[in-house]
């Protein structure tokens, strides 16, 4: 009884309304503000118009007459829709790619249950660690020697290069969850090894897949320093790449249509996060609970 009453004690610390609004309100406040400024921000540059950007009077934080010029621009008078459909393929396909192999090699880790594989998924994990600033250099002279230098092909290629190592760390915990009694049955019953992966391990790990793949997805479409050292043609490049380099004439920034590439480069990603947060969050809470 006293500890239910030392319980309900602790809920009504926040009844009170100066209680909740200096503990959660104000923190969850400065916390949605900082985070949504920036887009607040590209989206407020990408509909002013240029005198009201040069000017040195005007209201920074608002428009007085909002224009499309920049959006105009960036779709209609530069590749953007191309920088934005090879985005699009190359994240599609890395990220079908790694989760491929990750599923494969998590699914090998964790229910075979062999000598050394524990320190073979810490392996897998380290590997994740590695600064792709380092492993850009060997990958170039790869990617030279197999002459996919300026293509697709490259990017598609070296992604799984760092999303392979996290995807199947996080899957390890989620196919950890799983009761092996099930395999067993399956076992028992004649089912091959990939039949119990396709049709109970998959099925059991859905949330785990999406969280696995949304984050392949979302580290492909942001990738900046492969996309940099493997594409140099205008029509090969990523947005993450060619809003900077190809927007940007000499020392003149354009600002306008580069906010605007940025916002629009930015929805799919909010997008997919949106349809998808609760298999996500609930991906991630199974592959760390234990």
């Amino acid at each position: 009884m006293k500890a239910q009453d030392d319980g309900s004690q602790g809920m009504n610390y926040l009844s009170s309304l100066p209680r909740r609004t200096v503990t959660l309100y104000l923190p969850l406040a400065i916390f949605v503000f900082v985070l949504l400024f920036p887009f607040y921000w590209m989206a407020v540059t990408s509909f002013k118009p240029d005198h009201e950007l040069l000017a040195r009077d005007g209201n920074p934080f608002w428009i007085i007459g909002p224009t499309l010029a920049h959006f105009d621009k960036l779709l209609f008078h530069t590749d953007y829709p191309a920088w934005l459909w090879n985005t699009m393929v190359v994240s599609i396909v890395s990220t079908f790619v790694s989760l491929l192999c990750s599923v494969l090699a998590a699914y090998a880790i964790e229910r075979l249950r062999f000598r050394g594989s524990k320190q073979v998924g810490l392996s897998i994990f380290l590997a994740y660690l590695v600064p792709p600033s380092i492993l850009f250099i060997p990958l170039a002279a790869i990617v030279f020697k197999l002459g996919l230098f300026d293509t697709r092909w490259a990017l598609i290629l070296t992604y799984p290069t760092f999303l392979i190592p996290f995807a199947t760390w996080l899957l390890m915990g989620y196919f950890r969850s799983i009761p092996f009694e099930l395999e067993e049955c399956a076992l028992i019953d004649g089912a091959s090894r990939l039949q119990i992966l396709w049709k109970i391990v998959l099925p059991l790990s859905v949330p785990g897949l999406i969280s696995a793949a949304i984050f392949a997805f979302t580290l492909s479409w942001n990738e900046f320093i492969y996309a940099l050292t493997f594409v140099s043609s205008s029509e090969v490049k990523t947005v993450s790449v060619a809003v900077v380099t190809e927007l940007v004439e000499g020392d003149v920034y354009h600002w306008g249509p580069l906010m605007a590439g940025a916002l629009l480069g930015s929805l799919p990603v909010a997008v997919i996060y949106s349809f998808f947060v609760e298999y996500y969050v609930s991906g991630l809470t199974g592959a760390v609970k234990e």
